[in-house]
């Protein structure tokens, strides 16, 4: 493809992230972030092809973020969401929600990304799961009030949701460690790199000298770890919004059945691997 930089390259890139906003949309006009605008773009600019979409791949992106970026400048496609603000809780808390610590609370999903989990709450995933959505950067260590909510619910449960980055493997155990004592179980969502492969997300590299990798989750194979002190991660923001937010609620209510493929869905994600490991 041309560089952006000529306007043949420019009106091209362009054209590009007008397709890609609406397949982000798809279907039902979700909302997005602009992250996964970008990598709904990286898909557009390069597609799989049919013959080579099964073998487990992690392609570099085809589109340096800053270009895309520049090319985005002005431009507001349908559904894509603010930048969220910062230090800003998602959901909860005393004055917004005085009554989400009187009951007991079944499920609580937690997001690495904060982008993310306003995603999700944009797209109500936290009403169809009844599942409230927090954001690891805002909302940890978690209000002890909310801890004493999940332990009144008898087996409830916090789902992580993570990049497949060295401090993404990390947050579940850490999520762990600030419940305490108390019996709630964690459960790891993903992203791990075995996701990145099965899914062909594209995933990026960082620059040597990579630092060394922190104590791993038992449930991560040798594989995994390797591509991981490679320097490599993938995001959670380079799964398809549509393909997200059904993974995001199937794993947290559990399996409904649906008119539309639920079943291929299902067999998706259990060949990609989600619910890595429970009790981080």
């Amino acid at each position: 493809m041309p560089t952006s930089t000529t306007p043949v390259g420019r009106l091209l890139l362009e054209r590009a992230i007008t397709v890609a906003a609406r397949r982000a949309a798809a279907p039902g006009n979700l909302r997005f972030t602009e992250r996964q605008l970008y990598y709904e773009t990286c898909r557009v600019l390069r597609p799989t092809p049919a013959p080579v979409r099964r073998i487990p791949h992690s392609p570099a992106p085809p589109l340096r973020l800053a270009r895309f970026t520049e090319a985005l400048r002005g431009r507001e496609p349908a559904g894509l969401l603010p930048a969220p603000a910062t230090a800003a809780p998602t959901i909860g808390g005393p004055a917004r929600e005085p009554d989400l610590y009187a009951y007991g609370l079944p499920r609580l999903l937690i997001c690495q990304d904060r982008a993310i989990a306003g995603m999700l709450l944009a797209n109500h995933a936290h009403l169809e799961a009844a599942c409230p959505v927090l954001s690891a950067e805002d909302d940890l260590p978690l209000d002890p009030r909310l801890v004493e909510a999940l332990e009144r619910a008898e087996g409830a449960t916090v789902h992580v949701l993570h990049d497949a980055s060295p401090t993404g493997i990390a947050l579940p155990a850490r999520v762990r460690e600030g419940l305490g004592p108390a019996s709630v179980r964690v459960a790891s969502l993903g992203l791990v790199p075995r996701h990145a492969e099965a899914l062909r997300l594209v995933s990026g590299r960082r620059p040597a000298p990579v630092p060394p990798l922190g104590p791993l989750p038992r449930g991560l194979r040798p594989a995994e770890a390797a591509w991981l002190a490679g320097g490599r991660f993938a995001e959670v923001a380079a799964v398809p919004p549509a393909r997200l937010l059904r993974a995001v609620l199937r794993l947290t209510r559990g399996p409904r059945p649906a008119r539309h493929s639920v079943w291929s869905d299902l067999r998706e994600l259990r060949t990609a691997g989600f619910m890595t490991w429970p009790d981080a």
